[in-house]
């Protein structure tokens, strides 16, 4: 390999052309196989790029560079080499050094532009084609992106040039070359997508914190732009037709952008973010009917593309920009109809097969553009196509958008008859499922696909978004009109949205006989939107007459549910999951109108109450293994509870059932905890049908609660298929939000709430790196891209000495998780001319591989005998003198001396950084923590400023009398699970959940004493307070991480206010403590009488009462909670099999009584802020 990479750096630095041409290529293949040619590359940089070569050569050594890595010496000799080139008089081979500055990295870029600006502006004025092309292909890559607004932000001079440079390549979008004009229209089209999406910045690895300032450069730039398409919109649309077809595809985007940003208004919002006062001035105002000529025109000019094309891709590309247009005011269905059906007859073309998600995100998204014929007749066929979609995101964000465009389409057909006018066939929910695969799937019992799961639940679940009140629309965009037509469909009653919801619940009836190998989630949605219809209906009154002020609709509507609730029952003895038969007595035996029922066909099996009795003794007395694994405990809760409420609402029931549950009570399956509850329901039911004049003791109004859902149970089952169906379920919910509640972009934002709003974030505070006497000064701040998985550190460095340094080098090593993008140990940046006392600015990028501690290591070196040695660089003419005694004369480099080294101190990345917020609720958060798997625990401490007066104070005020050392946990990024924290006398409990940003669960809990709980003395100016932390997590390796430098960890998080507390002491500390309460309670006792002994069943409750006083308002609901608890610590005691028979004495540790008691009073907060936030909505 030495011989050969020999070979090719002698044939580099022989002066033939040919022999460097074969060199380079053989370079390259070296490269192109995984071999270093690293070498090779500073042979290239040092006898090609800095010497005179022709332009083939160049070229070839320019591939070379950017397939390797240069140190900043060889980017140096390189920059050199390309202002000379600049001069050279071969235009191909000036073309070739422009094509260069796509690659330099961005640190060293602005100083080139700013040096080389003349020649730059020169290029666009060349009559040669090829560098006219070069410079605007590579221009247009660089100047949208971010590294150079920020440039462009801090240089006004070269703002200016930009600015004038954007001009010149609009200009070129009509050059007289097609490859020229070509590459004008992909230029500008990048900056166009650039200021909505930021891919470009992102690929290049700069990732800034945006100001007003970049916002504005930016804006200005595509406002002039936009203003320029539009005026020569005629001429540009002539211009394109005259390209080859194959170039047409790059034109339509930029007209189409340009036209949209005038039609809609958009380009007046991005002008006022511009704040440019000249471009108010000469901007000509277009009139409507201008605008909307405009559009007719570019549509005109495309809509032979859609039919006559044979390239796939620009058939595509048309349709899409086609489709953006037919959304302006003044848009026609009849656009968006070409469009559409030209994507779909892509859908056979077997060369564009791969990217049939991306032709079904097109048409979805736009389907409520059409009328409402056509939006009909597309269901069938798009349900078919969705459902042979290989990626389960595609396939669900399609499915979302036809649920709502279904109930949209259903909402607006039925308000349009209301209002007079003729119905149109097939509007209906039901028209959905006509196809015949579809209806098959929907009425088989087993089937191989999760589509019908997935169809239903997306249904149902559009359902409950449609009875939430619509979004409020800022700004007109495509969801406009979605939101136009459902307040239109729902306008007249708040509860229009429940005939569409109606429709889904009959037409999805037959889910409840499915199995699914034990899934269940399209079935438990089913079932709550069937329980949520029959409270609202309230179909256990029956059905309301006129005479009661019932309209005809609604009268129907209650008819054909109390219909389906009776084919529901008859369903009853065909359901094939243990599970659902439960769930599914539950949902219609709250709701079933017992009133109404035949008395004389009380002996017949096919009686509604006959055929729910009998089920519910099956589900009683089911020894089946799969229901034992499953939830039979939960099950026989959820039936016993049902015949519970329908025994003491109807006589013939309570007949019945008082067997049923006497039979199960005696029966050796009912555990102790079901013999009392037994014993309970039967008083309860004995004493409704005994005294029916004051019967609502016994009844409890019907809640329209689905108690089932998997995030209301306790414990989380590990099967296969509850695993599925989280899964399933998190799919839906991310579609249905991302459709119905969709975040807004960060220019939506910026639009709506105009610079002040967060999305411009603050710079964060500096950390100094060099110690009082260096000679230079070194400052570092951080930001983070959770979302790349980098994190930038951004470097000022002041020369604090009188000389001025020609040169400093700023090398950062890197330790922990830290990678560089290309694989380098270090990263090295060369500062030029640094001027006393004059800040220089720089920053490296680098990747996180895992959850870890990490640092970057900076030094600086600088050179104060720098150039001293030999005369600098040759400023002679090439032509003058031989090529060899030239490339000898610019090989002697000036010397660079000794360089003086000093190690700053490392920059650590605080380990908080590497997480992000994880929204949960309360009780998924109580679910999952036990089953975390990786758990550290340590105690921290801090000392807060304390007397009684100030204690007292802080509480009048409202300050919180505790966590003054815990504040800054406020600003990391945790999700606090709470949205106050739980506050009891004996002190407060915190959750906190973050995930990773590689997708690890982190959950926090802090439990610790309140300052004022304890007797503070007026004289007792500092407390100590003890915190105990609890952090569990989904991986070992995130609490090894942790608990290797548990202060550092408690820095992180307090920012130092919290010190570590190592066991031993915090033994030591309570063994304290305890002794001195123990000495206070004896002299107490001493001073009391005894005590009379309390009754053991209240042994546990006044346990739990002592350990923790609730604050007043949420007493009662805890009490309820701590008496289910207290079930279920009866059942655990049971199941151990003891033999002293059953027990309610409780066998917990007064810690776990305490934990759980806060647990529940955690729960209760939630529900109670539940209903406020429930209520204000309604």
């Amino acid at each position: 390999m030495d011989i050969l990479y020999a070979q090719i750096q002698a044939d580099l630095r022989s002066n033939d052309a040919l022999r460097q041409t074969n060199a380079l290529l053989q370079a390259l293949q070296h490269c192109a196989a995984g071999r270093d040619v690293s070498v090779l590359a500073k042979s290239a940089v040092e006898e090609i790029v800095a010497s005179p070569a022709s332009a083939v050569c160049k070229k070839l050594a320019f591939g070379l560079i950017r397939a390797t890595r240069l140190t900043a010496d060889l980017w140096e000799i390189v920059c050199t080499g390309i202002r000379t080139d600049f001069d050279f008089p071969d235009p191909d081979v000036t073309a070739a050094a422009v094509s260069i500055l796509a690659s330099i990295p961005s640190y060293r870029l602005g100083k080139l532009i700013s040096d080389c600006n003349k020649e730059i502006s020169n290029c666009f004025d060349s009559p040669s084609d090829n560098l006219r092309l070069s410079i605007t292909e590579t221009l247009g890559c660089i100047l949208a992106r971010d590294d150079l607004v920020t440039l462009c932000e801090n240089n006004v001079n070269l703002l200016d040039r930009v600015s004038l440079w954007w001009t010149r390549i609009g200009q070129n979008m009509l050059d007289r070359a097609d490859s020229v004009s070509k590459v004008a229209f992909e230029s500008v089209g990048r900056l166009f997508k650039e200021f909505d999406s930021k891919r470009m910045s992102r690929l290049a690895g700069d990732k800034l914190v945006d100001s007003e300032n970049s916002l504005a450069i930016r804006s200005n730039w595509v406002s002039s732009m936009v203003d320029f398409v539009w005026k020569k919109r005629n001429a540009l649309m002539a211009r394109s037709l005259v390209l080859p077809v194959e170039n047409f595809r790059v034109t339509v985007f930029p007209l189409v952008y340009a036209v949209k940003a005038v039609a809609s208004g958009a380009v007046e919002v991005i002008r006022k973010l511009s704040k440019s006062s000249r471009g108010a001035n000469n901007v000509v105002d277009s009139g409507n009917a201008e605008r909307f000529v405009g559009v007719s025109d570019v549509v005109t000019h495309l809509v032979p593309f859609l039919e006559s094309s044979l390239d796939p891709a620009l058939i595509f590309e048309v349709g899409i920009n086609m489709l953006s247009l037919a959304d302006v005011p003044g848009g026609k269905p009849e656009w968006a109809a070409a469009s559409i059906i030209a994507i779909l007859t892509l859908w056979d073309r077997q060369e564009y097969s791969s990217a049939r998600e991306s032709i079904v995100r097109a048409v979805v998204t736009n389907l409520h553009l059409l009328d409402l014929h056509m939006q009909v007749s597309l269901f069938k066929r798009l349900l078919l196509m969705v459902r042979n979609l290989r990626a389960e995101s595609d396939r669900m964000h399609a499915l979302a958008c036809i649920c709502r465009t279904a109930l949209c389409v259903d909402l607006f057909a039925k308000e349009s008859v209301r209002r007079g006018q003729k119905p149109l066939a097939g509007t209906d929910i039901a028209s959905l499922f006509e196809d015949v695969r579809i209806k098959e799937d929907l009425h088989s019992v087993t089937t191989k696909s999760l589509f019908r799961e997935e169809l239903v639940a997306s249904l149902v679940e559009s359902c409950f978004q449609l009875s939430l009140p619509l979004p409020e629309q800022k700004n007109s965009g495509t969801e406009s009109r979605v939101i136009g037509a459902l307040a239109y469909g729902t306008g007249y009653g708040a509860l229009n949205w429940t005939e569409p919801a109606l429709e889904v619940v009959e037409v999805c009836r037959p889910c409840v006989k499915w199995d699914c190998d034990g899934r269940i989630y399209a079935i438990d949605c089913y079932l709550k939107l069937l329980v949520r219809l029959c409270h609202i209906y309230d179909t256990r009154g029956g059905v309301k007459k006129l005479k009661d002020g019932a309209s005809q609709d609604q009268i129907l509507n209650e008819t054909r549910l109390q219909n389906l609730q009776r084919e529901l029952v008859k369903d009853l003895r065909e359901v094939k999951n243990p599970r659902i038969c439960a769930r599914l007595i539950w949902a219609i035996g709250e709701h079933i109108d017992l009133e109404g029922l035949d008395p004389l066909l009380a002996d017949d099996p096919e009686d509604p109450l006959n055929i729910i009795v009998s089920n519910i003794h099956k589900v009683l007395f089911n020894i089946d293994s799969s229901a034992t694994t499953a939830n039979r405990l939960q099950d026989v809760q959820a039936v016993l509870l049902c015949s519970q409420q329908l025994g003491s609402r109807h006589a013939r029931a309570g007949q019945l059932l008082i067997k049923e549950v006497e039979e199960f009570r005696s029966n050796s399956l009912a555990d102790s905890v079901n013999k009392h509850q037994c014993r309970l329901i039967l008083q309860r039911i004995k004493y409704a049908t005994n005294h029916p004049e004051s019967r609502w003791a016994g009844v409890s109004e019907t809640r329209g609660d689905y108690p089932f859902s998997h995030h209301k149970l306790t414990v989380q089952f590990y099967e296969a298929s509850a695993a599925q169906d989280r899964k399933l379920e998190g799919l839906v919910h991310k579609a249905i939000l991302e459709l119905w509640r969709p975040d807004p972009s960060e220019l939506t934002l910026l639009l709506t709430k105009g610079i002040d709003s967060t999305f411009l974030k603050v710079p964060p505070s500096a950390l100094t790196l060099t110690g009082s006497s260096d000679p230079c000064y070194v400052e570092a701040y951080h930001l983070t891209d959770a979302s790349d998985g980098r994190i930038t550190l951004h470097l000022k460095v002041l020369n604090l000495t009188e000389l001025e340094l020609n040169r400093v080098d700023i090398r950062v090593g890197l330790s922990g998780a830290l990678y560089y993008m290309d694989g380098s140990s270090q990263a090295v940046r060369q500062l030029r001319n640094l001027v006393s006392q004059d800040p220089v600015l720089c920053s490296v990028t680098s990747g996180v591989s895992h959850f870890e501690r990490c640092a970057l290591w900076v030094q600086v070196l600088y050179y104060p005998f720098y150039g001293s040695g030999v005369a600098g660089d040759y400023e002679g003419d090439y032509a003058e003198d031989d090529p060899q005694i030239m490339r000898q004369k610019r090989s002697l480099r000036p010397e660079l001396g000794e360089p003086v080294i000093l190690r700053c101190q490392p920059y650590k990345i605080p380990l908080t950084e590497l997480l992000l917020p994880h929204k949960i609720s309360p009780v998924e958060y109580f679910r999952l923590w036990p089953s975390l798997p990786a758990i550290v625990e340590y105690t921290g401490a801090y000392t807060y400023e304390g007397s009684g007066f100030t204690a007292t104070a802080a509480q009048q005020y409202g300050a919180s009398p505790f966590l003054s050392g815990l504040k800054s946990l406020s600003s990391k990024p945790f999700h606090r699970v709470c949205s106050h924290i739980l506050r009891t006398v004996a002190g407060f409990q915190l959750c906190f959940a973050a995930k990773t940003w590689h997708g690890g669960f982190v959950g926090m809990m802090i439990f610790g004493a309140s300052e004022v709980s304890r007797n503070v003395d007026l004289g007792d100016e500092t407390t100590t307070m003890m915190c105990k932390f609890v952090v569990r997590a989904s991986d070992a390796s995130i609490t090894k991480e942790i608990g290797s430098d548990l202060q550092g960890w408690l820095d992180d998080l307090t920012d130092g206010g919290v010190e570590y507390m190592p066991e031993d002491e915090v033994k030591e500390a309570s063994v304290e403590r305890l002794r001195i309460s123990m000495e206070r309670i004896a002299l107490l006792k001493a001073a009391q009488p005894p005590p009379k002994p309390p009754k053991p069943d209240d042994v546990e409750e006044e346990e739990e009462g002592e350990e923790e006083e609730e604050e007043e308002e949420e007493g009662e609901g805890d009490e309820k909670k701590k008496k289910k608890k207290k079930k279920k610590e009866k059942e655990n005691g049971e199941e151990e099999g003891k033999e002293k028979g059953p027990t309610t004495l409780s066998k917990l540790t007064p810690e776990e009584v305490e934990h759980r008691a806060l647990q529940a009073a955690v729960l209760q907060e939630w529900h109670m802020l539940c209903k406020a936030r429930s209520t204000k909505v309604n």
